[in-house]
């Protein structure tokens, strides 16, 4: 039996990510990771079964990442604005600082792989921010919607906002760079919170 290596885990997870960015599902190949990440493609299945366990095992290691993130100082009992503004703040600090992993959570989620990986959602993350959105509702700080609406309404913006800083350019071809600061999120959750608002 072959001994595990953190090291070498963490560089074929971080590989893996890195292809399937750069050049979608298709284009990872385990010959070609095994290269890319300077180790034998035997050594890969140290680790994971096949390349789909291999891709849900990344997707469910860059989820907790991200749920450890937007959990720092979250408190489910909060008002439901400081909950959306500590929330905002840690959603944009964890995209801002892993953008390879926010596109890659986003593959996952259009692609066939979407379907497995909601079967592998963290069970208390759903526990938590269910209890802070129905406790918002239950003291009438926000309107009851579907869950697909409520989340477009209250997370899409941050998102897109994030996704043009990373890019660095404003949508309208302005030279200048765009950049995601405090303030420009502290205006557009104000506009998020009103329009959520009953």
């Amino acid at each position: 039996m072959r001994t595990r290596d953190e090291n070498k885990e963490q560089a074929i997870r971080r590989k893996a990510i890195e292809m399937i960015v750069e050049e979608g599902f298709d284009g990872l190949s385990m010959q070609k990771l095994a290269k890319a990440a300077g180790v034998s493609p035997a050594t890969i299945y140290i680790y994971f079964k096949d390349r789909d366990d291999l891709i849900m095992q990344v997707w469910m290691g860059e989820m907790k990442k991200m749920v450890d993130a937007i959990l720092k100082n979250f408190d489910p009992e909060a008002s439901f604005e400081e909950g959306m503004r500590i929330q905002w703040m840690n959603r944009a600090k964890f995209l801002m600082e892993n953008p390879m992993s926010m596109h890659f959570m986003e593959q996952v989620k259009y692609s066939p792989y979407h379907n497995v990986s909601l079967t592998k959602m963290d069970s208390n993350f759903q526990e938590v921010m269910g209890r802070f959105v129905h406790n918002a509702i239950k003291r009438k700080e926000l309107v009851k919607l579907p869950f697909e609406v409520y989340w477009s309404v209250a997370f899409a913006p941050l998102y897109q906002l994030v996704k043009t800083h990373i890019s660095g350019r404003g949508l309208r071809g302005n030279p200048e760079k765009f950049e995601l600061d405090e303030k420009t999120m502290n205006m557009t959750l104000k506009l998020v919170i009103k329009a959520l608002k009953p």
